[in-house]
């Protein structure tokens, strides 16, 4: 048990110190040896981990994508609203959210995938787009996959803005100004009224789902 906790923590080490590099560097700039340094393992121990410099930019892809569990709402573009405030929330406050952004983002990065984010995106917003539909929350226009793109790509031009202007200090305002934009393009009056698109949905978002994973885990240790 000892080993498999200290090897958890050496993963996760390295991951860290790839996060701060990767996200400091790019990917195309960043060597192993400066990851080793941060990180202060030997190279025996990160390739143990992780095979290459790709590998530890997918590992680092796939934790901005380990979303912490959102409550089921009655509607499902307030679930919609709750996935985007989430995000955002993390996104200005874990550091290894933001590298993940910043090598998805990174065109830079030759050799690298950088679709699973887009699609680990698009998939759940297209999701609660069709249950949304079936529940008359969205005019007759709306093709529910058409739209999860457009969401996604407008998204990742607002961060990538909000990212250059001012390090993500003002990612909030701009988030809950993109969605008083396009939410009314696609939801019912009726439904649009109802929605918290305000800026301190994300930190409340936050909060609530941090609770229902502790409950969670605190209900899968009594079982």
């Amino acid at each position: 048990m000892a080993e498999q906790v200290r090897a958890i923590r050496t993963r996760q080490a390295i991951l860290s110190a790839a996060a701060k590099i990767f996200e400091e560097r790019g990917y195309q700039a960043s060597t192993i040896s400066e990851i080793l340094t941060v990180a202060g393992v030997t190279k025996g121990a990160l390739y143990f981990h992780f095979q290459s410099k790709e590998d530890l930019a997918l590992g680092v892809l796939n934790a901005q994508n380990q979303n912490l569990p959102l409550p089921e709402r009655a509607s499902k573009l307030q679930e919609i609203v709750d996935i985007v405030m989430l995000h955002t929330y993390r996104l200005q406050t874990d550091p290894m959210v933001r590298a993940g952004v910043r090598l998805t983002m990174d065109q830079r990065a030759e050799g690298l995938d950088r679709s699973g984010p887009f699609r680990n995106w698009a998939v759940p917003v297209s999701e609660r787009l069709d249950k949304a539909q079936l529940q008359g929350e969205l005019l007759p226009h709306v093709d529910p996959a058409e739209t999860a793109d457009v969401i996604v790509g407008a998204y990742a031009g607002i961060q990538s803005m909000s990212q250059a202007l001012t390090d993500y200090r003002d990612l909030v305002v701009r988030v809950s100004a993109l969605l008083r934009h396009l939410l009314p393009s696609i939801a019912q009056s009726s439904v649009l009224a109802s929605l918290h698109l305000g800026e301190s949905r994300a930190a409340e978002v936050y909060h609530e789902a941090l609770l229902l994973a502790q409950e969670r885990e605190a209900a899968g240790a009594l079982s």
